[in-house]
């Protein structure tokens, strides 16, 4: 199964009936080059902050929640993250090591990758275009999981991207709640921690001890190949503004949960960023007992479209409206 990126890490649950909206309050616009600095401090909090609470997402009526514990000593990062509802699930991080465990199932999935894009961390490193195709505004503070926040406002400059509200600690920046808008503001999915200490004391071994803890578990290493989209013989005939490519790799095809194609087929995946929001596009062979129909589909802010060019199957997966994601369909050519 091609999974959206990060997925495994963002669990769902609902705040909105009881974390008030932003209310109306004086509106500051924010001068482009704050933006970053703003964008860059909650970037910061997520990754150099030790933090641990519960956090929630809502997305189009489905609901989950998640206990997260981060820590940082020096240059390393320690996370763990456990689900709270529906199947048990692991995920623990040591930088870009990354375990995630089904217990019940006996399955462990070792993976390297940088998982710095999820709730509460927002911003990519190294994009400074954010004010360019986002207004930015100041609406002043409120309070979230029982922390002084403040609301920064990010409505989009074009169609092709949604809008964020962020709550943002006063004090260190981390994020505590990011709403997701659509075109008339309405909110499409909410990331929020219902609880949060911030600075507690470094625990690695709650991380570390489990990842070696392996015996017993079905361990899956799947083997991804850094390339590029025209060395394997595609290209955009014209970029989707805003966004460009930050990733591509070739992965094992999985036909079934966790199961690599007895046939050893690849996929193809590649990653375009406006420096906050992601699309994904997979491609690979075209299969008429996997492949039935075309389809575009709506799960909260994330929209999901599928459908077949010639003979092959592209998959895009991204936070952004229907219409983003047909345009990198329409522009998506075989070149070879």
């Amino acid at each position: 199964m091609l999974h959206r990126p990060l997925l495994a890490l963002t669990m769902v649950g609902a705040l909105c009936s009881f974390l008030p909206i932003a209310t109306a309050q004086s509106q500051s616009p924010v001068e482009p080059q704050e933006v970053r600095s703003w964008l860059m401090r909650i970037h910061d909090a997520a990754s150099h902050r030790n933090f641990q609470g519960t956090f929630v997402v809502s997305a189009g009526g489905a609901v989950s929640s998640a206990r997260i514990a981060h820590f940082c000593e020096g240059s390393n990062q320690f996370e763990r993250i456990d689900s709270l509802d529906g199947q048990t699930r692991h995920v623990f991080r040591h930088n870009d090591v990354v375990h995630t465990l089904w217990p019940k199932a006996h399955v462990a999935l070792v993976e390297q990758r940088d998982l710095l894009n999820s709730f509460p961390a927002l911003l990519q490193v190294g994009d400074d275009r954010i004010a360019d195709f986002y207004e930015v505004r100041t609406q002043g503070f409120e309070r979230v999981a029982g922390h002084e926040a403040s609301v920064l406002m990010l409505q989009p400059r074009d169609p092709f991207r949604f809008g964020y509200r962020l709550w943002s600690e006063k004090v260190s920046g981390l994020l505590l709640r990011a709403d997701v808008l659509g075109e008339r503001g309405e909110v499409l999915e909410t990331s929020a921690f219902s609880d949060v200490a911030i600075d507690v004391r470094s625990q690695p071994d709650a991380v570390l001890r489990p990842m070696k803890r392996l015996e017993g578990y079905k361990i899956l290493k799947p083997a991804f190949v850094p390339t590029k989209l025209e060395a394997e013989g595609w290209t955009l005939r014209q970029n989707v503004p805003g966004f460009r490519q930050v990733s591509c790799i070739k992965r094992p095809l999985e036909v079934a949960q966790d199961e690599p194609s007895p046939d050893g087929q690849q996929a193809l995946q590649t990653i375009f960023s406006d420096g906050l929001t992601y699309v994904s596009v997979f491609i690979e062979p075209f299969s008429s007992e996997r492949h039935t129909r075309s389809m575009l589909t709506t799960m909260g802010a994330t929209q999901t479209l599928m459908r077949r060019q010639g003979d092959w199957w592209i998959t895009l997966v991204g936070d952004v409206p229907a219409a983003t994601l047909k345009a990198f369909a329409n522009a998506l050519e075989r070149k070879k």
